[in-house]
């Protein structure tokens, strides 16, 4: 096995990564940035080195000191986590090249699947439904008119190297093409380094689904069954849960084939994502892939008890698949809450700051992953996501409870953060009949923040003041019975003002 990895990453999965290596025997090694000198991940680690400044561009993203770290420290493997350099062709090629191993797909996988257009292409010849659309990149104006006449409209433009919810644009009619051609194309050059664009046929009312796979050195394929992902803000998802209540078993074995083929067709090895969306009648089309682990993957280790970091680990070593397909089961239900420092009421704008205080849930059932505690700070400069919430019941009704419990006891002080939306969609009639999909906070939350309330509410909401406290305080006769802000069926809105 392994005797040190170097995890090229932070924050919460580095803290995930760090806790298999010290289970595993396996010393792990971090980088720090200057923002994270005295952060949690770098405090816990075995080892930790100093990768740069505080911009990630000069640290976490720095591929030269990072192969010269890792080869200064004689690490065996580097395991990238997710985001950063985990989906970066180049850097695992440079990675596999120096002859440490990387923790993942090969650097031909991730170029295969990361490129978009091209991952249709792929999936189109072996099998694998996709949304109607390009399966090559569209460069002029033209091009994308009469694409759009063709396919229909509404119709969404794509970057090509996108992902993460960026470089994306829903066009319902011809008069919006050009501005949205522009700023997708100005979007992609700069977040990607990529401006190349494609259309997908707009698909109503989708479920957001995914099927978590692994594939191993030795051939073998298996897949972990489903995750619901529909729960998004921005088009980044909040909350996630395994196994979805909208997939039915002949449903489930259609997602599951798909993806399995999918892996298949590029000779995947380690953990991945299949994503898929899933119309109202239950058919599925691939979305794209993500070569990496996922931000949501314990929901599935809840499920099926696989512990998918351990799982990478052995793969990259030369290990198969430490299971069969057949002996794999879903055992109960399970749900992750993203805790995220960021303004729900001001377009979910980051929060900054130092935690003042910090206190996790606890009981049976749940499972923080944690990047924080009382000595960290968030900073300007990476992802605002703080901690994953996860909990598991034998059945959705329970967990659902559950994660309210778990929220309700989960304390942090110092910067706003998300806690109070979640539990909100928690309520929500809707989450909790399944009758949602990818555009529930955009529908059902948005209509409710204090910009839309600026006839009833003239005042303005006080800085680190909840949604449920600007509720509560101006409660009144109009506000009770305005339907635009508290809908009937809404029995956690209503709650409020019996």
């Amino acid at each position: 096995m392994f005797k040190k990895i170097l995890i090229v990453n932070r924050g919460e999965i580095a803290v995930r990564i760090i806790r298999a290596c010290k289970e595993m025997g396996i010393i792990s090694a971090i980088l720090y940035s200057d923002a994270d000198k005295n952060s949690f991940h770098t405090r816990m680690a075995d080892e930790a080195y100093y990768a740069g400044p505080s911009i990630a561009s000069e640290s976490y993203l720095n591929i030269p000191k990072i192969l010269e770290i890792a080869k200064t420290i004689s690490a065996d493997a580097i395991h990238p986590g997710y985001g950063f350099l985990s989906e970066n062709a180049s850097f695992i090629q440079q990675v596999e090249n120096s002859g440490i191993v990387f923790i993942g797909p090969t650097a031909q996988s991730v170029k295969f699947m990361g490129e978009k257009t091209a991952a249709r292409t792929i999936m189109q010849k072996h099998g694998v439904p996709i949304v109607p659309g390009t399966v090559e990149p569209l460069t002029t104006m033209e091009s994308v008119k009469k694409v759009c006449a063709d396919i229909g409209f509404p119709v969404m433009l794509k970057a090509s190297a996108g992902g993460g919810g960026k470089g994306m644009r829903k066009i319902d009619d011809e008069s919006q093409i050009e501005s949205a051609f522009q700023r997708t194309k100005s979007e992609a050059a700069k977040s990607f380094g990529n401006d190349a664009v494609y259309i997908e046929k707009f698909i109503v009312n989708p479920k957001h689904i995914e099927v978590q796979i692994l594939g191993d050195k030795h051939g073998n394929y298996r897949h972990l069954f489903e995750r619901e992902c529909s729960i998004q803000r921005r088009h980044q998802k909040i909350i996630e849960e395994a196994p979805s209540i909208s997939v039915d078993a002949d449903t489930r074995k259609k997602l599951t084939f798909a993806a399995v083929n999918a892996a298949k067709a590029v000779d995947y090895i380690g953990a991945g994502t299949i994503e898929f969306l899933m119309d109202e009648e239950k058919n599925v089309y691939f979305l794209e892939m993500n070569t990496r682990l996922q931000v949501e993957h314990p929901v599935t280790e809840l499920i099926t008890g696989i512990d998918l970091v351990k799982e990478q680990i052995n793969i990259a070593f030369g290990k198969p698949i430490s299971f069969v397909q057949n002996d794999l089961k879903i055992y109960g239900h399970a749900i992750e809450c993203r805790v995220y420092a960021e303004d729900s009421e001001n377009n979910f704008a980051p929060s900054t700051g130092k935690i003042n205080y910090f206190k996790l849930p606890a009981g049976p059932g749940i499972r923080v992953d944690s990047g924080i505690d009382e000595f960290s700070e968030v900073s300007i400069y990476y992802d605002p996501m703080l901690a994953k919430v996860i909990t598991y019941a034998t059945n959705r009704k329970d967990n659902i409870q559950r994660m309210i419990r778990a929220l309700n006891e989960f304390k942090i002080l110092g910067v706003k953060t998300n806690i109070e939306l979640l539990k909100w969609v928690l309520n929500n009639n809707k989450f909790i009949n399944g009758t949602f999909n990818i555009d529930f906070i955009e529908n059902e939350f948005i209509p409710l923040l204090p910009d839309k309330w600026q006839t009833e509410i003239p005042e303005i909401i006080q800085d680190g003041a909840s949604l449920i406290a600007s509720i509560l305080k101006h409660k009144d006769n109009e506000l009770k019975t305005n339907s635009n802000l508290i809908s009937e069926n809404n029995k956690w809105g209503k709650s409020f003002y019996e």
